[in-house]
């Protein structure tokens, strides 16, 4: 399996169990939903050992990108929380596409026609969304 398609696995499952977290559950579903991304990343990264060191300004730079991704979710959360499908589909659609438009941002990734058709089709779809 590829890592683009268990990734892909993994925030589905993360946003199911976010639209069935109830109101009074807070803001620990994020949390933990967080917690376990962690978790699962770190044999992951602990194979790579010194290989995967980064500068200082990098990993203020995936600190970002991780804050930005949390607040989507919150974001998201909410919105399923109080019965607002249209705002939460749209958050939705928009997830893939933020940290990989914020990786060209910041991190200077290189764009490339293959990898813009991600960020193309979240934002058509959010247009698309919200004509009706």
């Amino acid at each position: 399996m590829s890592a683009g398609l268990l990734a892909g696995a993994g925030v589905a499952v993360q946003y199911l169990a976010l639209g069935r977290a109830g109101p009074s559950s807070g803001l620990w579903p994020v949390a933990a939903g967080r917690v376990a991304a962690v978790l699962v990343l770190l044999p992951v990264a602990a194979g790579y050992g010194r290989e995967l060191r980064l500068p200082a300004r990098r990993c203020a730079q995936a600190l970002l990108i991780g804050a930005g991704a949390a607040l989507g979710l919150i974001l998201y959360l909410l919105a399923a929380q109080r019965q607002l499908p249209a705002v939460a589909v749209v958050l939705a659609s928009l997830y893939p596409a933020l940290p990989v438009i914020l990786g060209f941002a910041l991190v200077h990734e290189p764009l490339t026609v293959r990898r813009a058709i991600g960020p193309a089709g979240a934002a058509m779809a959010t247009v698309l969304l919200t004509l009706g």
